[in-house]
């Protein structure tokens, strides 16, 4: 008995001995890590350091771009109406903002040895207070580039990857609408107006099955993919024949989630390519739909073949 209760006294002094250790030898490797980091972290080179950029624009041999930040949003300077999807910008100033370098040239030679003369890019990042940052990248080395920093004079190579996020045309960095998701299953009701003439095609209206089912289709089969404008005017739009006096306003209430929706189209003339000028909601997006999806839309038969 009093072996048993030597040995319980033990494992009770024992116990928190090897808790104490345990949590010293968890300290002692999470330190050890965190040096290592920082040793990694100390023996980066970086061609550009910034923080708080608020506008970044660049050259490439396709054409020049410039954005810059409106409080907390990217705006494309040249048009800030136009609809740009954040990631774009958000990608340059996280690539250049912070470029590190795979190494850093050191009495090497001039600048127009490297291509950097005339670069290939011209990347400029601006931060709040207004100061400039100039990257010029030049000729191709193996997988990577030579890069100028324009505002140390100092020349490095860079990963040739860096240049993946200035490939991109406007078009692509365009954040299109999104087109609900609307078939005969849950589309309640369409409203057809051209002018003065409205009509009206019921889901509740057991005549208009066939008419629900035909305009269902064509708003299903709708997809946003192209535009001809992507942040049009109101005095453009009658050469969209979007004005009010020429287009056709299509309202179609449908259900999601057990909640009612209204989308409304507005379809104007065609473009000569099989397509149709639409606009939806209160986007300033001139999308082009062909003419064969407007059509069921709007319920417009196919005219009978006659002999």
């Amino acid at each position: 008995m009093k072996k048993k209760k030597k040995r319980l006294i033990c494992l009770l002094i024992i116990l928190p001995l090897l808790l104490v250790i345990l949590a010293l030898m968890k300290n002692y490797n999470r330190s050890q890590e965190e040096k290592q980091e920082a040793e990694k972290e100390a023996a980066k080179i970086y061609a550009a350091e910034l923080t708080d950029v608020h506008a970044v624009s660049y050259k490439t041999e396709s054409g020049e771009f410039a954005f810059e930040k409106a409080e907390d949003t990217w705006v494309y300077t040249s048009d800030p109406d136009f609809p740009l999807a954040q990631t774009y910008p958000e990608q340059i100033v996280s690539t250049f903002g912070k470029l590190e370098a795979l190494r850093e040239l050191k009495d090497g030679d001039e600048p127009e040895a490297y291509g950097l003369k005339d670069p290939a890019y011209t990347v400029k990042l601006t931060d709040a207070e207004g100061n400039e940052t100039t990257l010029s990248i030049g000729n191709a080395v193996e997988e990577a580039y030579y890069l100028l920093n324009n505002a140390t004079g100092k020349i490095y190579t860079v990963s040739s990857s860096v240049t993946g996020t200035l490939q991109h045309t406007l078009e692509e960095m365009a954040q299109l609408d999104t087109f609900p998701n609307i078939g005969s299953g849950n589309l309640k009701r369409e409203v057809i107006t051209r002018g003065s003439e409205t009509t009206i095609y019921d889901s509740e209206n057991e005549d208009d099955a066939k008419n629900i089912a035909a305009v269902a289709g064509g708003l299903g089969a709708v997809s946003l993919s192209a535009a001809a404008d992507y942040s049009v005017e109101d005095k453009d739009l009658k050469g969209f024949g979007l004005d009010e006096a020429a287009r056709t306003t299509v309202e179609a209430t449908y259900t999601k989630d057990d909640e009612e929706q209204l989308l409304t189209l507005y379809i104007g003339g065609e473009d000569g390519d099989g397509n149709r000028y639409v606009m939806m909601n209160d986007s300033r997006i001139v999308y082009l739909i062909s003419v064969d999806v407007c059509d069921n839309i709007l319920n417009v038969e196919e005219p009978s073949d006659t002999e």
